[in-house]
């Protein structure tokens, strides 16, 4: 069994960290086009064409089921997805419902990227579960490009994180909902921005338990040679520096799970 997971770059590694974990049996295939990264900028036009041509090189790679492992790319082009392709296609979705339901009586921070918080699938979301207006969106364009780079915990990313923050009062929030896969290498630096007990959420979980539940239910589990294949843009990754480089943003998400 073969599962495409697809992001702009590295953020759905993220996703992938959880999917291991969960479906130790299966194959998967993690396309990252970091020819196009960053997406959250992007037109919405571009983006489906993008998101297109990976969903069709993974398909032709032999994948059952894809997940879009990018919350921008989910924003803009799930609809067209699933109504191209005939197999089982998963999106992202904010942690918004669940952030609502344990804010107790303080705010909730939701970030993502430009197109995101900019998309009617994020602003239907907040009708439907934010009925005491109590979120507040934040656009966060220059943390993906950090994450590109491997630079999580720099003074640079505090500086910016920092100066976008500088509006709001923190102390009012309880939960801060992290709406880009990206931005999941970066919980160590939320928490220390933060005050001590911000509760960090994001859509990774649910969505991965959400894809076990839809290969069970389509009859689509099974075995498989386990481990995950890497593509970049629709090329193999085979050299050991990038090999070593995904194998260091493994063991970052490993150390981010206790945040």
């Amino acid at each position: 069994m073969k599962i495409g997971i697809f992001d702009s770059g590295i953020g759905g590694i993220t996703v992938l960290h959880q999917a291991l974990l969960a479906l130790p049996q299966a194959r998967f295939l993690y396309y990252a086009d970091a020819d196009h990264v960053p997406y959250g900028e992007k037109s919405r036009e571009e983006i489906v064409r993008y998101a297109d041509e990976a969903v069709g090189f993974l398909a032709r790679r032999g994948a059952v089921a894809v997940v879009v492992a990018c919350n921008t790319a989910t924003s803009a082009a799930i609809g067209f997805l699933r109504g191209k392709y005939r197999f089982p296609i998963l999106g992202m979705e904010p942690a918004v419902k669940p952030a609502v339901q344990t804010c107790g009586d303080k705010r909730v921070m939701v970030v993502a990227t430009p197109v995101t918080v900019r998309q009617d699938k994020l602003r239907n979301l907040l009708k439907r579960v934010d009925r005491t207006h109590t979120v507040d969106l934040l656009a966060l364009p220059g943390l993906v490009p950090f994450a590109e780079r491997g630079e999580f915990d720099s003074p640079r990313v505090r500086q910016y994180l920092e100066r976008t923050f500088a509006p709001y009062d923190l102390s009012r929030y309880s939960v801060l909902v992290l709406g880009c896969t990206h931005f999941n290498y970066f919980k160590d630096t939320f928490a220390r921005i933060f005050p001590p007990g911000i509760a960090q959420v994001d859509g990774c979980e649910g969505t991965v338990n959400n894809l076990v539940r839809v290969l069970r239910q389509t009859g689509l589990s099974g075995p498989g040679e386990p481990g995950a294949e890497y593509y970049i843009s629709g090329r193999a990754v085979t050299d050991a520096p990038t090999l070593e480089k995904i194998a260091r943003l493994h063991r970052r998400l490993g150390e981010m799970l206790r945040y």
